[in-house]
């Protein structure tokens, strides 16, 4: 955002905005393919581990590039996550506006900035959370802007779900494994 406010300092606000009000397409779609390259892997994953553990796949199935299913996996990871990904690129603008005021040009840069860490993170086999680098990314631009620009409360509330996130998920996950195992005992 700072890069792109120097380059822009001696130019008109009017055009800048329609010409990013483009580019936002471009980083849209940038953004969206490294959702899908981290987002869908990961659920790939979690899926032919399923049907692996349902019997559907075999162990060389499993080692192998998932043999029969290799296609309907990959095919049907990316169809829920561009589903997914349609909702969330039509009420993301009204959530980030929750944070902080966006222009075309912070939106571009936003966007661009997710979709690289999103790049960087997939090529090095790193999952990370799509939200948490767009929001991070989201005030990013909005502090470069001024620190007042952010809304902190809303943010704040934000970290704070995340970081409830992960007990509840075991919680969770410890509360259904219970029970599976109860009623596999009572089988």
């Amino acid at each position: 955002m700072v890069a792109m406010y120097w380059l822009l300092r001696n130019k008109a606000p009017q055009p800048v905005d329609k010409w990013f009000r483009k580019l936002q397409l471009l980083s849209a779609a940038a953004y969206s393919l490294g959702h899908g390259g981290n987002d869908a892997q990961k659920t790939m994953g979690i899926v032919a581990g399923a049907l692996y553990t349902a019997g559907f796949m075999s162990k060389q199935d499993m080692l192998g590039s998932w043999g029969r299913l290799h296609w309907p996996i990959i095919l049907a990871a990316h169809a829920a996550i561009a589903a997914e990904l349609i909702w969330r690129l039509a009420h993301r603008a009204h959530h980030g506006q929750k944070i902080t005021k966006l222009k075309p040009v912070g939106g571009f840069c936003a966007e661009s900035a997710g979709a690289i860490t999103l790049f960087a993170t997939a090529l090095a086999g790193i999952p990370v959370s799509t939200t948490h680098t767009i929001t991070g990314a989201i005030v990013g631009v909005g502090a470069v802007n001024r620190l007042s620009a952010v809304r902190w409360g809303v943010a704040t509330r934000i970290v704070w779900a995340w970081l409830v996130t992960i007990p509840a998920a075991a919680v969770m996950s410890a509360v259904t494994f219970c029970l599976i195992r109860l009623f596999l005992r009572q089988a």
